[in-house]
């Protein structure tokens, strides 16, 4: 029994706190989803981009004609198709056309991504068939005997719809392929099925109460799992897409529904934002000032959650009057466990590493046995051959049912030979006034160095902020103020960068010091002389 171990009242608790309420699914499979919405209103605009938009009938139309162009080429149920795309109307057509044509999608931005992760992802994916638009097909590293379709073509979409019949897709074939950053330096692909998505899109809250007609905002990168949060969280309720162009700040202002990264929803003002009625952030630790000011403003959700367990596994509504922000509680058909080194639950209260489980769990990574091995396991709490999956990241429940995320199991660092979480020296760092963001990085095995933004926050009195709240060791030996923080191409955080900065500025400060060494030493040489 793997709760032996617990006192009867933490038994009961695992089981009250870490199962998330059982609901039926709808429809498993999204894109039926939205061809519900073709039909019921085919002349409700899906999406928007630029001045240009798409009904949903006129979606629905194109999205067939494709997937039996797709059925032509060869493509099958279960197999995997590339999108390589930008932001664009054309990048919806591509990814509904390829679930109708019972295919994963596998999406790259095309204008960043590398010809070399290219060649990786298509090698990796099996994608035979890469979409694209035209501009950008001689980016496309493609390998003999792949097929290239321009989305953009005008011919495809002027043929009549000619759907033929329904490809034949059960809800545990795959609906996206996304890849991760991985350990080696390439990255791994994490197979997420219908089931999977339809989970967290078609129930609540993750379905962030759209409806038709609200407008979403889709501010991120494609080839990021929330980006699916965003377009297939839409079209799936009948909103309407609003694709940003370059300024995400004029799209986030006509919308109703924003989903982001903390750092990318730092950089806009809810004040300039007033209908916007719901807000989710993930991917990151989301800083308390920030949670605060949406959240006195619109329905904030702050959530948790790995690729691996499609896009979040855990939300909760945030008050500002709350005394603490947390993610929450596993959102429906869903599980979370707080575990020890040897995989049995923790007390309420103590901290752990936090696996989930249920409908959420991906299913593993593509070509990487050894790796989906490590990550997941059989679940001997649900059991019935679930798997669970190992997320990485430290939490413990509150004696209310929350879950307080602690950080990651690899954010836990050694400086002077003491462990030290770095998501905690950055939350003092973050109550200083009038500091936004920050972030803390190892430098060296002796100490640590700060980021803190905007630019006017004080660094000495950030510094000595930490110094008061934790331990001498925990304080960094710099802080940066800066006026943004660099992000990825994914809208987090770029440690690289930071750290890349961190050692310029180093630099410069050694030159400036050698360069006033030396002027010391041409003056006093120059007095003596005389």
């Amino acid at each position: 029994m793997p709760l032996r171990h617990l006192t009867p009242k933490d038994r009961a608790l695992f089981h009250e706190y870490g199962r998330g309420p059982a609901v039926p699914l709808p429809d498993p499979l999204v894109h039926r989803a939205v061809e519900r919405w073709a039909a019921a209103t085919p002349g409700a605009v899906a999406a928007e981009h630029q001045g240009a938009t798409i009904t949903y009938g006129e979606l629905d139309r194109y999205a067939g004609t494709l997937a039996a162009r797709l059925a032509r080429e060869g493509v099958r149920p279960g197999d995997h198709v590339g999108l390589f795309v930008r932001r664009s109307i054309p990048m919806l057509v591509g990814l509904l056309g390829t679930l109708k044509a019972g295919a994963a999608y596998v999406p790259q931005d095309i204008g960043l991504t590398p010809p070399a992760q290219l060649d990786h992802v298509i090698r990796t994916a099996a994608t035979r068939v890469v979409l694209t638009q035209r501009e950008y097909a001689d980016r496309v590293p493609l390998p003999p005997g792949h097929r290239l379709i321009a989305l953009d073509e005008p011919l495809p979409y002027q043929s009549p719809y000619e759907n033929g019949p329904r490809a034949d897709v059960r809800p545990d074939d795959g609906c996206y392929v996304l890849f991760t950053s991985g350990t080696t330096g390439r990255p791994n692909g994490v197979k997420v099925t219908h089931r999977n998505i339809a989970n967290i899109l078609l129930t609540a809250p993750g379905d962030l109460g759209i409806r038709p007609g609200d407008r979403v905002a889709q501010l991120l990168n494609v080839a990021f799992d929330m980006a699916a949060w965003e377009i297939l969280g839409c079209l799936t309720h009948g909103g309407t897409l609003a694709i940003r162009g370059k300024d995400i700040t004029a799209t986030a202002r006509t919308a109703d529904v924003i989903v982001a990264t903390p750092t990318v929803l730092s950089g806009i003002d809810p004040a300039s934002c007033p209908r916007v009625r719901t807000v989710a952030v993930a991917g990151e630790p989301c800083p308390r000032p920030l949670a605060d000011r949406w959240a006195a403003r619109a329905t904030f959700y702050n959530c948790c959650g790995p690729t691996e367990t499609t896009i979040v596994n855990t939300m909760r509504r945030h008050d500002p009057s709350a005394p603490l922000l947390t993610i929450g509680r596993p959102t429906p058909n869903n599980t979370v466990y707080v575990l020890d080194a040897h995989r049995r639950p923790v007390p309420i209260g103590e901290t752990g590493e936090m696996w989930a489980g249920g409908d959420c769990v991906s299913a593993g990574y593509l070509g990487n046995d050894r790796l989906t091995a490590e990550r997941y396991a059989p679940d001997p709490f649900l059991g019935g051959g679930h798997r669970m999956f190992r997320t990485r990241d430290l939490g413990r429940w509150t004696a209310d049912g929350e879950l307080e995320h602690l950080g990651r199991t690899d954010d836990q660092v050694k400086v002077r030979g003491f462990r030290v979480e770095l998501d905690s020296v950055s939350s003092v760092l973050e109550r200083v006034p009038g500091c936004v963001r920050a972030v803390t990085l190892k430098r060296d095995a002796r100490s640590l160095v700060s980021f803190v933004c905007p630019a006017e926050v004080d660094p000495a009195a950030a510094r000595d902020a930490v110094a008061a709240a934790l331990p001498y060791y925990c304080v960094p030996s710099d802080v940066l103020a800066l006026p943004t923080l660099p992000e990825t191409d994914r809208g987090k955080i770029d440690k690289r960068a930071l750290l890349r900065l961190a050692e310029e500025r180093t630099l410069e400060e050694r030159s400036v010091a050698a360069r006033s060494v030396e002027e010391r030493s041409v003056e006093e040489r120059t007095v003596m002389a005389r």
